[in-house]
């Protein structure tokens, strides 16, 4: 069997408490790097994964400390896309050139961020999960828990393995752009809509009218991936896109959108890498996006009411 490598998470919300946890969980040595509020959870009482398929407390060592990264083999980064650019400087001193950085994150042009700010490289994945933070050190996990990152090289193999042995299905591309915009496709049909409308996803895919507007918000997003040369694996056309928004929405049913839990909890969302971002490349691309220009200004706009 071989030797884990120590992996360090730096953003120990949601999707990096429930892929650093199931590491954990399999034996590997993790470091969560989050909030004061989640360290003393889970040095009083571990961190508590509640899955579908179990609910366990993992014993982990967590800090809010960037400088607990150091001597990682793989970083897990895991932080919003707003806050990008100071983490990666941040992070940046702690890395050796050994390092494996994973960018776990909603979006497409993360590992450009990261690339452009300290000037280090990234993985980029993929993520399929359903999870919430219901409090400080616990996880609530309620669809899904995949992964697809690539492109191809003997780092993202021993990645794959990685999480493979810690019961995360991991899957290799080579295509790895075009899977980014077909998770992004998801994300502006959902994201917004849910938050807006504080539905659930199943919510979504039962409702007529809700069906119709992903439609449309789909259809300018595949526009937009043409217009900019992107190969979506199995996605040719609007209506194939609306297929696979459909199809996550009825695999992650229960699932409030990480959006609408941003605003719940009146934290600054990701709307600007996700329907926003749609809206900026389709402006420079000469495509028209009203429906995504829309759902990002209401987002933006919902949001402002929560900043001091």
């Amino acid at each position: 069997m071989p030797t884990w490598p120590r992996i360090a998470i730096i953003g120990a919300g949601a999707v990096g408490g429930y892929f650093g946890g199931m590491l954990a969980r399999a034996g590997a040595p993790v470091v969560m790097i989050g909030r004061q509020s989640f360290v003393e959870a889970v040095a009083n009482e571990g961190l508590l994964l509640d899955t579908l398929h179990f609910q366990e407390s993992v014993q982990v060592q967590a800090s809010t400390d960037l400088a607990a990264a150091a001597g990682a083999g793989v970083v897990l980064f895991c932080v919003k896309t707003t806050d990008n650019a100071s983490t990666a400087r941040a992070l940046a001193p702690y890395l050796s050139p050994s390092t494996t950085v994973v960018s776990l994150q909603n979006g497409v042009d993360n590992v450009d961020q990261i690339r452009a700010a300290a000037n280090f490289e990234a993985v980029p994945a993929v993520v399929y999960v359903a999870a919430s933070v219901p409090q400080p050190g616990q996880v609530k996990h309620v669809g899904r828990g995949d992964l697809v990152i690539g492109p191809p090289s003997d780092r993202v193999a021993n990645i794959a393995q990685t999480f493979e042995r810690a019961g995360v299905p991991c899957r290799i591309t080579g295509n790895i752009e075009g899977e980014l915009w077909t998770k992004l496709v998801a994300n502006c049909a959902l994201n917004a809509i849910s938050a807006l409308g504080q539905a659930r996803y199943g919510q979504i895919a039962a409702n007529a009218d809700a069906r119709d507007l992903v439609h449309s918000i789909v259809n300018e997003v595949v526009a937009v991936s043409k217009a900019a040369g992107i190969t979506m694996p199995s996605i040719e056309d609007s209506h194939a896109a609306m297929g696979a928004a459909m199809k996550i929405a009825t695999q992650m049913s229960g699932a409030l959108s990480s959006t609408a839990q941003d605003i719940n909890r009146r934290k600054p969302t990701e709307i600007d890498s996700l329907n926003g971002y749609i809206a900026r490349r389709g402006a420079r691309l000469g495509v028209p996006t009203p429906v995504n220009e829309a759902l990002f200004t209401l987002v933006r706009l919902l949001e402002s009411n929560h900043r001091p």
